[in-house]
């Protein structure tokens, strides 16, 4: 058994020459041995995880049997076992179910829904020699050397085909918190460039940096046994408890703590002193399992704050940009259920890292509705002038658009009430467009059912050509299909011809369900597929938008195997939206990826063919 080395807690990562700065995951600590006819995966305690996690296991024998890697066997990598949401964030929730699950059945279902990867950060023995005591640059060195022999990802792909990965290093601190903010990361490692492997042990040559939250709550118990305080906040009128920590108190506040517990205690047993809801402590967090917190930590005293401040709704509370002031953030944007600005705001920010990658260098068109759904809305292409500095813009044809590039133009956009996001098909600085965007368009929403049976058909002509395709609500009453394209490689008029053929095979097929027919007036009951619409100038709501309708609905992606009858695009809302993400993620996560790996130029090339 190896035991890994272990990282010290401090608010600040170190700063000089000699650091170094990676991400810090979210998983299982994971030494990955691999010899010839053998593959173990050790977790940090030693229990094997390999039964737990097949397709990783499966990699690394048919990667032990490639050439390149087999003249450098036995490897031993230092790991984190992941499930990626980003190239920096992981999903906490999903590799503990997948850790915890035990048959082989659910087992091997787990593994093809939530693929696990294994993020390789160091490298402790290579053909058989020990590199402990060599420095993490020279360690650094000879893995990277290792991927680059056997072809693997120099840093993390979400849902990347390689089970393995590597973990890169920046030299600035800054810039890499900043992504790992954005992404909602766990935080950083800061790693002593000339340090040694020291085994089984917590050093502070490296020095771990979390990217907590806080909460304002109030304790509910002591907890004699083991010195823990256990805390909970207001659900309405009932108390709710949120968890239990006892990191992060000096001595000197702990006896002090306990005495004040003691003295308004209401009920003691054998194993608590319990106390009403009144002393109010800020807690460190890194985010909620299970309504409970994950790594609480004592933070403060909130002798500052009302009891009845302490609610539920504190624990959803994003720490948003400093720089971006939201004013009247009571605003209702619905009533029924209740939308407010601050709501809203609360949700562009959680969908930041799935929204911006589809948003960045796209010249914007915005929806804005300054009054909420009761009152007049307006579209907004030109910048206004009082836009802040950190906002990106791009003249073309004398306007001078927004370029949503950064979370804080986002925010500010949000603070703005654009509710609605359309962008177009090429970036501002490309005349070819990246994707192709069918959008099915049913009369009414009693016909989307004839949508999902048109997307379907088109899956099933993708696949058959071999082509990768996602999609998502319209956030209205239809669907929309997208498949990526690598940038820069097709015109408009290469797309064309696709979709017209695409378009017009459905109608051919079904002419009962489908037209491409434009008059509103002359379509009947039928799905109009929109082909049209994808063209130079023109823009296509964005992944994860609002739309202006009764509800707050958003434009969603999905996963293929939601595609069915029974589905419904009105219970795809703010409010759903953001607990959908937390627990199955992002359909559209290998969209960039799926880009290099799409046989259009084959496709076109047919279609080209049967034409002539």
């Amino acid at each position: 058994m190896i035991k890994p080395m272990l990282p010290t807690l401090h608010q600040n990562p170190p700063q000089g020459k000699d650091w170094v700065y990676e991400v810090k995951y979210d998983g299982y600590r994971c030494i990955a041995s691999l010899e010839t006819n053998n593959v173990s995966l050790q977790s940090r305690g030693g229990t094997e995880l390999s039964p737990s996690f097949p397709e990783i296991v499966q990699f690394l024998k048919d990667l032990t049997h490639i050439n390149a890697c087999k003249k450098m066997l036995p490897i031993t990598l230092d790991c984190e076992l992941v499930v990626l949401t980003s190239p920096r964030k992981a999903n906490f929730q999903i590799i503990q179910k997948r850790g915890r699950t035990k048959t082989n059945e659910n087992i091997s279902k787990l593994s093809n829904e939530h693929p696990a990867t294994l993020l390789a950060f160091d490298l402790l023995e290579i053909k058989g020699n020990t590199l402990i005591l060599k420095k993490f640059s020279e360690r650094k060195e000879t893995l990277i050397h290792l991927f680059e022999q056997t072809r693997l990802p120099l840093s993390p792909i979400v849902n990347n085909a390689s089970r393995l990965q590597y973990v890169p290093y920046s030299y600035n601190s800054e810039e890499l918190w900043e992504q790992i903010k954005l992404e909602h990361g766990e935080g950083l490692i800061a790693k002593r460039i000339n340090s040694t492997y020291t085994l089984g042990k917590r050093t502070t040559d490296w020095i771990k940096v979390k990217n907590y939250k806080t909460v304002t709550c109030f304790i509910t118990a002591y907890q004699k046994e083991n010195g823990y305080f256990h805390v909970g906040v207001f659900k309405g009128d009932s108390v709710e408890g949120i968890g239990l920590f006892s990191h992060g108190l000096t001595s000197e506040e702990r006896t002090a703590l306990i005495g004040v517990i003691k003295q308004n205690s209401y009920k003691e047993d054998d194993k608590f002193i319990y106390v009403k809801p009144g002393i109010c402590v800020e807690i460190f967090y890194l985010e909620v399992y299970q309504n409970q917190l994950r790594h609480p930590e004592f933070s403060r005293f909130r002798f500052d704050v009302e009891v009845k401040e302490c609610s539920a709704d504190g624990l959803f509370k994003p720490t948003l940009p400093a720089s971006v002031p939201i004013t009247n953030p009571d605003k209702p944007l619905w009533e029924e259920p209740l939308v407010t600005k601050q709501s809203f705001v609360e949700f562009l920010y959680h969908c930041s890292p799935y929204m911006l990658p589809f948003l960045k260098d796209r010249a914007m068109t915005v929806i804005r509705f300054p009054h909420g759904m009761s009152g007049e809305s307006f579209y907004q292409k030109n910048c206004p002038d009082y836009a802040p500095s950190f906002v990106e813009t791009h003249v073309d044809q004398d306007i001078n658009f927004i370029l949503c590039n950064n979370m804080e133009t986002l925010i500010w956009l949000g603070n703005q009430l654009a509710l609605e996001f359309h962008v177009p098909f090429q970036t501002a600085f490309t005349i070819e467009p990246g994707e192709i965007v069918f959008d099915l368009d049913p009369p009414s929403k009693e016909h989307f059912p004839i949508a999902v049976t048109g997307a379907l058909m088109m899956k099933e002509i993708f696949d058959q050509l071999g082509l990768y395709s996602f999609i998502k609500t319209s956030g209205r009453k239809g669907l929309q299909v997208y498949i990526p394209l690598q940038d820069g490689q097709f015109t408009y008029q290469d797309t064309r011809q696709f979709t017209e053929f695409i378009a017009n095979y459905l109608v051919s097929k079904e002419p009962a369900l489908f037209t491409v027919e434009r008059l509103k007036k002359h379509r009947g009951n039928r799905v109009y597929v929109d082909y049209v619409q994808h063209a130079e100038g023109k823009t296509i709501i964005a992944p994860y938008s609002l739309r202006g309708n009764d509800l707050p609905t958003v434009a969603t992606p999905l996963y293929w195997r939601e595609v069915k009858e029974s589905l419904r695009p009105e219970e795809f809302t703010l409010f759903t939206v953001q607990e959908r993400l937390k627990k199955i993620g992002d359909p559209f996560q290998d969209f960039a990826t799926s880009k290099t790996k799409q046989p259009f130029q084959d496709v076109l090339s047919s279609l080209k063919e049967l034409r002539q």
